[in-house]
């Protein structure tokens, strides 16, 4: 089960649970989520990866491998209050998101449920730098996706 923290839809909750299972992990992993002003990722992005500009999503991921989410495997990962390994951070820019729901034709409720999967993923230690990766990521999220019913 991943549990999340802060600002949460539905949405989210249903992509986390269906990425949960597709990916058959196993124990209790923690996300935080939080949505942000253009203006507040813009200097996040500065900030964290020398990137002046506006971006959609930031995934922050804790974990360098992904094994089956315990104390035991995760010691120093382990928050013992929400009982559940933190994977990471994940900001999403809701004004970026609306402007490219407007661009791609769909729903507000699509984009940020779609960036929320993309970061999700990331964490999960997904990767998008080469066409394979990219590949491999996309047909993840399409699977997640199309899975909740959230569809372009």
């Amino acid at each position: 089960m991943i549990k999340l923290l802060g600002d949460v839809t539905d949405e989210m909750r249903s992509s986390a649970d269906e990425t949960y299972n597709q990916l058959g992990l196993n124990g209790n992993a923690i996300v935080e989520v939080e949505f942000v002003s253009r203006e507040d990722i813009a200097e996040l992005n500065g900030r964290t990866r020398g990137i002046d500009r506006a971006t959609d999503v930031l995934s922050y991921p804790m974990l360098e491998e992904i094994k089956p989410f315990s104390a035991e495997n995760y010691p120093f990962d382990y928050d013992e209050e929400n009982e559940g390994v933190f994977l990471g951070s994940i900001v999403i820019c809701l004004d970026v998101a609306k402007a490219q729901a407007e661009d791609y034709g769909h729903s507000v409720t699509r984009e940020y449920t779609y960036l929320f999967t993309h970061g999700l993923l990331h964490l999960l230690g997904y990767d998008h730098m080469t066409e394979e990766e990219k590949t491999e990521m996309r047909k993840a999220e399409e699977s997640v996706l199309s899975a909740i019913g959230v569809n372009r």
